[in-house]
């Protein structure tokens, strides 16, 4: 799903480009034509995208909006930073396996996919990071606010890692064309 969303967004931006579609795909493979910094883009949406998610969804639970209920087990309310650690930790010891490190790898799938799970795993994680800060449940009061300033840091750490500013630029150079002033 994630990957759909990109592509769209890809193409939606390409059809504003001088050669379209075509030409954004020529410049993202050029510009992510390294693995990691593939993995730093993918981990970075999925962080992102995940991270809305789940925001959205504890609207809704906590207003009794939808279909959406809070997860319990035994009468104990499993947190979603609880499914962020074990995504977190099986992304770990796929990579000590070397899945998806690209190390030899004849398709880049399986680093995609561990990217995607382990951004995915870190927004869950990370939006309740008010939770173990305070060891106690904080998520609708004043505390927390530290989870949404958590999300930023990591979040602005991995657009760091992941914009490839050298892809941004060419994007919209390619778009606006170089439109520099020239002074006298």
């Amino acid at each position: 799903m994630i990957l759909a969303a990109i592509g769209l967004a890809v193409l939606a931006f390409g059809a504003s480009l001088r050669g379209g579609a075509r030409r954004a795909m020529e410049l993202y493979r050029e510009h992510y034509s390294h693995a990691h910094r593939e993995r730093q883009l993918m981990a970075a949406l999925a962080f992102y995208t995940s991270f809305a998610v789940v925001r959205i969804l504890a609207h809704s639970i906590r207003a009794g909006r939808g279909p959406f209920h809070d997860v319990e087990a035994g009468g104990l309310h499993i947190h979603h930073l609880v499914w962020g650690i074990l995504l977190l930790l099986g992304v770990g010891y796929c990579w000590l396996l070397q899945i998806g490190a690209d190390v030899r790898a004849r398709s880049r799938w399986p680093g995609r996919v561990m990217a995607m799970l382990y951004g995915a795993g870190a927004a869950l994680t990370l939006d309740e990071f008010a939770l173990w800060l305070n060891l106690k449940d904080v998520y609708w009061e004043r505390q927390g606010r530290t989870s949404i300033d958590a999300v930023i840091l990591f979040g602005a750490l991995l657009g760091l890692g992941a914009a490839g500013l050298r892809f941004v630029h060419a994007l919209a150079r390619e778009a606006f064309g170089n439109r520099r002033r020239h002074r006298p």
